[in-house]
């Protein structure tokens, strides 16, 4: 697969993301629009921890630049995010070459007291079964 077409990838989920939770979405590369309609939404459903578990889900071999444009976020933002899920052991990180590769625990528990009897796994099958459905 061609870092083209992971990134590709990574754009449609988030778009899929997007359009299940309501939010404007708009690839990494576009310039946004001028005006109020076009301005990134106050508050999301997901964290930046979220989103970067997302596009780590997403393409495994994703490279911490490619998240941040993703997210939105800087480089070090991403990799503080990054080193948070490693360090809680959400996923997994492992040297392959001069690159990372990372792997995510779905079964691991959603982190506040309200949905800790769930699994991040639950949610992914959600999102997933969105996607397959187009939406």
């Amino acid at each position: 697969m061609t870092y083209n077409t992971c990134i590709g990838k990574q754009v449609k989920f988030l778009q899929v993301l997007c359009s299940l939770f309501g939010m404007p979405s708009r690839s990494p590369s576009a310039k946004p629009a001028d005006g109020p309609a076009r301005r990134r939404p106050a508050w999301t459903f997901l964290t930046n921890h979220g989103h970067v578990l997302v596009c780590i889900a997403d393409n495994p071999d994703v490279r911490i630049a490619d998240i941040a444009d993703l997210v939105g976020i800087g480089e070090r933002a991403a990799h503080r995010i990054v080193c948070d899920l490693v360090r809680d052991g959400y996923v997994a990180r492992r040297k392959d070459g001069r690159r990372n590769r990372y792997e995510v625990d779905f079964e691991r528990p959603l982190r506040h007291p309200l949905e800790s009897g769930h699994t991040i796994g639950a949610i992914f099958r959600v999102l997933a079964g969105a996607r397959r459905r187009g939406r």
